[in-house]
Parts: C-alpha cells; structure tokens; sequence
C-alpha cells in the first residue's frame, strides 16, 4: 500500500545526493532552448530560481543571502536593474555599494549558481517609479514605455550600457559567466492596448534591440503573450499552472518569471501570508500541467526599500514573508518546505523532462501525471498524483492505494514510493523574535530636537500665479512640496471662514498664521482627489499666511502614461459666511522640502549645522503636528544578530542612522485590526559603529521618541540545524 515514505527519503540518502547535486551546479556554457526547457551545454534543466535583489540589502549580506538559496535547493539567483538607481542624471552612473550589480552578480557566480538578469529597465517591482529615472520626465516630448523616440533613445542606452558591463566582465554564460538569462521590459501586456499601434511597434523594437545585443543568452518578456521569436514569453502569478496560456509558440519552453511568495503591502493593510502547502502545490501544477521547467520565486528574499526607495504608499519592508524574511533569516516552514520539494522534483528531472507523459484519471478530481524514458538506464518512470478537490481522496494507482491529502500533489519520482506531499510540512514553524536591547530614553540617550520653520509666502524664492503639480517643483529630491499663500479676505468681514484644499498627494498638513489647521490623507493611487473639507480657521483682517504642507508616499510604480500623473494641490478654496474665496489661481510660493532635508542634518558632518535643543518629556508628548527633527546616539547591541528600531510611538516620518536612510515609516495609518501595517525597522550591521551612531528622525506629526526601542531579532528552533545558516535559539 502506498503512502507518505518521508523516512524512505532520508533514509535511502537520496536527499543528500540531490542535495549535493543541485549545489555542484557549474556556472557557464552555450544556452538554448526548445519547446520543453532550457538548454545548457546540451543538458535539458529543471530550473528553481529565487528573486533577491541587491539594493534592497547590502554588500556584506549578500553572500549569506546567496548562500542560504543555494543551500535551500535554488539554481538560479534572479535580480531587477534598477535604473533609477545607477543613471541619477543623464549620463552620470552609480554602481557603488548597494548599487554595486557586478558584485553581487560576481557572488552568484562564485557561490556556483546561475542568474537571470531582469534588465527592463522599466521594472515596476514596487518601486517608486516603477525604476524609472525621474529625470525622464522633463525630456521634450518623452512619452514613456511606446513607439516614442525620446524614450527608446534614452532606454537602449541604459539596456546597453548594462549588457556591455555584464560583457566586459565576462559575466554571460556564453562567456563563462552564471548568467542564463535576460528580461527585457517588464509586464508590458497589463498597458499595450492603452498606446494602441504603437505599444505593438514598441515590443517588438524592445525584443530586436535586446536581441541584437547579442549575449548569446534567451531574452524573456513576461506578461507578454505577443512577445516576438526568439523572446520567450513568461508568466507572472501565484496559479501559473491555471492561469498562464503557455509559450506563444512550440519552439518556446513554459517559463514562471514570478512565482509571488507573498504579495506587495501598502500601509493600511495587512501582510499577506501565502502558506508553502500552496507554493508547492502551484509550483508542481505548473511543472506537470504546462509543462514548465523554470519557476522563479518572487521574492525569495524580499529585504527593505531603503530610503525613499518604495512606491507610493508601500511599507518599508519588501516581502517578509518569503522563504528568506527581510532580515535574512530563514522563515520556516517555507524555505524547508520548498527545499524538499526541490529535491524531489531533481531525482527525476530527467524522466521529467525527456520521457513521455501519460495523464490517467484517478477519480473526479484526482488525475496522475506519468512520465516515462524507454532510454533511461534504471529509473525511467516518474509520476506526480494531484487531487484537486477540497477533500482528502484514495485513489489506486499501478496496484497500490494512495491517500491524498486536499489540494495537494504527491511526488513518486519512482512511480512507487511518495517522496514528498505538497500538505504534508515535515518543518517547524519558525518564530521570529525581537528581543529589545535599549530603550533611547534616560540619561544616557539624551534626545534633542529641531523644529522646521513654517514658511510663508514671503519667505519663498519661487513663485507662479497658480498651483503648480508637485513633482514638476520637487523633481523627486524629497516627499515634501510647501504651497504658501499670502491672503487678504476683500470684503469688510469673513466670519467662520474655513479652509477646503482639494489635492492629489498622499497626505496634507495646513497651517494659517503659523497655527496648525487640519491634515487629510489621500489614497494610494493618487487617481482621485481627496479633500481637507472645511477646516476651521482664524483670520486676521490684514495679511493671512496659508501654508499647506504636500506629502508624497513614493510615486507610482505602474500604469500607461506616466509621465502624465498628477500630484500635490489641485484645488484651494477660503469659504466664509459672507462669500468663498478660490485661490487656486492666485500667486503661490513654493519650498520644496525642509530646511533640515537639504543641510543634510542627518549626517555626522552636517548635523550640527541648526540649533538643537534638549528635548524634555512634556516636549515629546505634546499635540503640536508641527514637523520636527530629533537626534540621539546609541551604542549598537552586541553579537551579530539582526538589529532593528521599534517605532510604535512615533507618528509618520523618514529614519536615519549614521547618515544612512532606514526608510519612512507612518503609524498613524491603522489596518482593518487597528495595527501600523509595519513597527519594526531593519537596521543593517553594515550601518552601524560599535559606539555613538547618530539616529537621526523626521517626525511629520507627533510622535514620541523616548519610546523608541533598539532590538535584535531571532528565530526559535529551525529544521536541519546541521547547516552552517542555521541556528537554534
């Protein structure tokens, strides 16, 4: 009678050796591909990859993140390019330290893993952008993402320039390098009917202009079901098995680009948990139902959007929840899970992907994927059992009985024995713990604070006779566009006058005479106005000075025409008893910023470059929203377990330490359970000193900083502690 044998597994030793196998994967060699897989050095490959991108850690966490994959049976380490990044100004480039894609390509490669290289360079990924350079948008008659010459000019050279560094350093496995594959665009078939002719010319120029680059790799475009020979087209999901129509020709192999482990969360909302019972399941549907061979895990390591990194509204940590969490510990059970799976899959990945397959029914909704090499030597059946309903079924396959669990997928790389079960977790769950080291309060961290002047109309330099769209202003150096407004009511009286600004930003402060008035919050698409609706205000009879403080969360990530979208103030109207004033089309002045933003105060060189004073307890917990500076110093905890700021009490802001940009954070924003969407925020240890690191913070509102904590974060217990990555706690 057939059944689960996980201790036949282990104990046959063939774990291990599919385990060693999948490691000693040697990077390099001639890439094809046909109908059923790619094609390395004439050896059709099964292909697990992982998403782990490079700017969202840091240089010395790279090597551990890598390492943790390939240990948990991944081949191929897939990463974006993020343009925005390495292109700040035309021309201009940036590969250092987080941006440094060569090293992290090079680690991939020394670690003895593949890489697929998702150039775009539009890469949407939940950055702010989508990863475009926000410079583009001020090139004359630039339509982003179509059969418009400015931005073809623009994306080829930047598409150039990072194929011709991966060439110069050999990094192509055509030249012996780990690099496998390449992405050209990104989900373009969510937007091409919008640009109508001219998004069908625009893919296939993208695919001819990667083609003829000729890296002697596969390009891919994802989403794309038009995608021109020779690029292959890809599915991007959580059910690619259900949902993904196949290769748009024979020729093409069934690819999985994003196989999404969790999902993107905005604050507001709750983290999803995808469980890896439906990883698996899904993965191994696509594997037997259209015959895939390359499946890639999206995110297999998430990290943190670092400085204003993130798109609009997107909490700072990216993909917790993958098998990797932010901080790169291994959450289980889904990075054990998921590994046995691997191995599984591998014992028979040559019958898999060389044998003939056989579908059988087993019931209503159970069938048996069978496959089959008359010119393997040994082992030449595989077979793969599937019950699709929601309750556990029997089914009787080659004489023998099989209990199959709901929604699951049971592996025979033998046709005999079940090697592993899609429901059956062998693992324990992980929990992750964050132990506080330090609460920043008391004598010896010492806060002080700096509040940023309200500016008025006659304090700004730059002004225009009507309200101007904020990032034509800002240029995106900073979330923050002061609209000032010097006002005088022109009748004898405004009794109960009130403020009612209309905008399309994220957030909006209002200040008249320097006293604050109201805030409002917008909505994370920006696509419709949100209104500060009547505010109650004081007036004077003389001048009035309105401030009103736009506030933007990241800009957008997606959608067709970009270059369009709309942010800041839309409408402003004073409403009193006797008549209502719309000053929309008045003279307004602009600051872009704070003061403090483009001193740098958040640097050890520049922090004393204002007036700080102490901060006291009665100072901190006051309800002035008006927007602020603290600093202190802390040591860092010792050992070298994760480190991380608890933030509960504060409002909404920007953190820095020792200069470098943790990210924003906004608890003031709750979920449907009453919850900031994120507390914690990852510090790396690459940031900090021993001693005296400068924590630096943006408070928007009115948070509290002497209830910050520093804590260090941990796992309990993790299956297989025999490995070097992972520790018992």
């Amino acid at each position: 009678m057939g059944s689960y044998c996980g201790g036949w597994w282990w104990r046959t030793g063939l774990w291990a050796a599919v385990v060693l196998a999948a490691a000693a994967v040697v990077a390099g060699g001639n890439v094809t591909y046909d109908g059923r897989s790619l094609i390395i050095d004439g050896e059709r490959k099964v292909l697990f990859s992982g998403s782990i991108h490079y700017p969202r850690s840091t240089p010395k966490m790279w090597e551990s993140l890598i390492g943790k994959a390939k240990e948990g049976g991944i081949d191929v380490i897939e990463t974006y390019v993020f343009w925005n990044l390495h292109e700040p100004k035309p021309g201009q480039y940036d590969f250092s330290g987080r941006n440094d894609l060569v090293k992290f390509i090079k680690e991939v490669q020394a670690q003895g893993l593949y890489a697929c290289l998702r150039i775009g360079p539009f890469i949407e990924s939940e950055w702010t952008y989508g990863g475009l350079p926000f410079w583009l948008h001020d090139v004359p008659d630039i339509v982003y993402r179509t059969d418009n010459e400015p931005f073809k000019k623009y994306m080829q050279n930047f598409v150039t320039k990072i194929v011709d560094m991966m060439k110069a350093e050999s990094l192509y496995a055509s030249q012996g390098g780990p690099i496998i594959l390449s992405q050209v665009e990104n989900e373009y078939g969510n937007v091409e009917a919008a640009f109508q002719e001219e998004g069908k010319a625009y893919v296939e120029w993208a695919a001819k202009m990667a083609v003829d680059l000729q890296t002697g790799v596969p390009w891919v475009m994802c989403k794309q079901p038009d995608a021109p020979d020779p690029v292959i087209n890809s599915c991007n999901g959580m059910r690619c098995g259900e949902t993904f129509a196949g290769p748009n020709s024979p020729s093409k192999p069934a690819l999985w680009t994003e196989n999404w482990t969790s999902f993107l969360q905005r604050y507001g909302e709750e983290t999803y948990l995808r469980s890896a019972q439906d990883i698996a399941f899904h993965t191994l549907l696509f594997i037997i139902a259209k015959n895939g061979s390359f499946v890639n895990y999206y995110m297999y390591h998430g990290g943190t959007n670092f400085g204003r990194s993130g798109a609009a509204y997107m909490v700072t940590q990216y993909y917790d929840q993958a098998p990797l969490d932010e901080y790169g510990l291994i959450r289980e059970p889904k990075w054990s899970h998921l590994k046995e799976m691997h191995a599984a899959v591998k014992s028979c990945s040559s019958t898999l992907l060389n044998g003939v397959q056989t579908n059988i029914s087993l019931g209503q909704l159970q069938q048996a994927y069978v496959y089959e090499d008359s010119t393997a030597e040994g082992n030449n059946c595989a077979a793969f059992l599937v019950n699709n309903a929601t309750t556990d079924a029997t089914v009787e396959f080659r004489n023998a009985k099989f209990e199959l669990q709901p929604r699951s997928i049971s592996v025979l790389p033998d046709c005999e024995k079940v090697a592993f079960d899609t429901a059956k977790v062998n693992a324990a769950i992980s929990n992750r713990i964050a132990t506080t080291s330090k609460t920043l309060n008391g004598a010896e961290h010492q806060w002080e604070e700096y509040r940023e002047a309200i500016p008025t109309f006659s304090d700004t330099t730059m002004q225009f006779n009507q309200i101007e769209e904020q990032t034509n202003i800002t240029k995106d150096s900073t979330d923050y566009l002061w609209y000032t407004l010097s006002f005088q009511p022109n009748a004898t009286s405004c009794t109960e006058p009130k403020l009612q600004v209309k905008f399309l930003s994220h957030l909006v402060y209002a200040f008249v005479n320097g006293e604050y008035a109201g805030s409002a919050r917008g909505n994370s698409t920006g696509q419709r106005n949100a209104v500060l609706v009547e505010a109650p205000i004081s007036l004077s009879e003389s001048k009035n000075d309105v401030s009103i403080l736009s506030v933007m969360v990241g800009l957008w990530d997606s959608g067709p025409f970009m270059e369009k979208r709309y942010a800041g103030l839309t409408e402003v109207e004073i409403q009193c008893k006797e008549n209502t004033y719309n000053v929309t089309s008045y003279e307004w002045g602009y600051q872009v910023g704070f003061l403090g933003e483009s001193l740098g105060i958040y640097t050890q060189e520049n922090t004393d470059k204002v007036k700080w004073n102490p901060l006291s307890d009665s100072s901190s917990a006051n309800n002035d929203p008006s927007p602020r500076w603290f600093r202190t110093t802390f040591d860092a905890p010792k050992g070298d377990e994760p480190v991380a700021l608890n933030l509960t009490s504060m409002g909404k802001g920007q953190v820095w330490v020792n200069g470098e940009s943790i990210g924003r954070y906004w608890m003031t924003i709750k979920t449907k359970q009453g919850n900031p969407s994120q507390t914690m925020y990852h510090i790396p240890r690459e940031f900090l000193n021993t001693t005296d690191n400068l924590l630096v913070i943006l408070e928007e509102s009115n948070g509290d900083p002497l209830q910050i904590t520093v804590s260090t974060i941990s796992t309990t217990q993790l299956l297989n502690p025999k490995s070097r990555y992972s520790t018992i706690r």
